[in-house]
């Protein structure tokens, strides 16, 4: 079995340079280099971005390296990297599927029972699409129970409208936080500062926190919520750049 626990881990490349640093190109853009050199993202292009923070940012994760480059450690690089060479090459797919959540959005769908869940999720959330009704003019209907139920479409139409002049970077990050959270009114929220980071991450787990109350935590699932939660701060921190 440690043989087969072996053979499955990646093969990390070793650190191969010394140097790293955030410089401004000739195009303005702020692109990572290492030892004088640009990074590379996977599809061959420049690691950069028109945000010198976010350019600092990402030198730091590849500072950090040691011995290996682990791109697990690297949350805000492979999100930069997919904006570059995923999202910007589909930016009308990356919208529709972000709308498409919205058809479902987590905060739409409220438990039966117990009442005590119920009012904790009427607390949270519904502030949270009170905001969106008057910031957007996108009005979600509420449901109870888990069986979908279609949106009104001026409303999808409103959130779409919303996330029309985003670039690839703020798309990508908006997309990630809306698969992370099930939400796309929690990640526009974080977007436009309604919500911070962690209040989103909180609204998010509502439910799986009511769980833990009763039964308590498992430690694996609060690990994987945890490697969850530095994707959501590096998407937070691109949506705020």
């Amino acid at each position: 079995m440690q043989l087969a626990q072996q053979k499955a881990r990646p093969i990390l490349p070793r650190r191969f340079y010394t140097a790293v640093a955030a410089v401004e190109a000739a195009d303005g853009r702020h692109e990572v280099r290492v030892d004088g050199k640009p990074v590379r993202t996977p599809g061959g292009a420049v690691l950069a971005s028109g945000s010198r923070a976010v350019a600092e940012a990402l030198a730091r994760e590849w500072d950090v390296q040691r011995e290996f480059v682990d791109p697990a450690s690297m949350p805000l690089t492979r999100l930069v990297n997919a904006a570059i060479d995923g999202v910007a090459k589909h930016m009308d797919e990356v919208r529709a599927d972000i709308v498409r959540y919205a058809g479902s959005d987590l905060l739409c769908y409220r438990a039966e029972a117990p009442a005590e869940l119920r009012r904790w999720q009427d607390e949270t959330w519904s502030p949270i699409l009170d905001w969106l009704r008057e910031r957007l003019g996108a009005r979600l209907a509420v449901v109870t129970g888990v069986v979908h139920v279609a949106q009104p479409p001026e409303a999808l139409d409103a959130i779409a409208e919303a996330i029309g002049p985003l670039d690839a970077a703020h798309l990508a990050a908006l997309h990630s936080a809306t698969t992370l959270t099930g939400s796309p009114v929690l990640a526009l929220a974080v977007l436009h500062a309604r919500l911070t980071p962690a209040e989103a991450w909180q609204a998010a787990h509502l439910d799986e926190d009511w769980q833990a109350r009763l039964w308590g935590t498992d430690h694996e699932a609060s690990q994987r919520r945890e490697r969850r939660w530095l994707d959501m701060r590096a998407a937070s921190f691109l949506l705020a750049s």
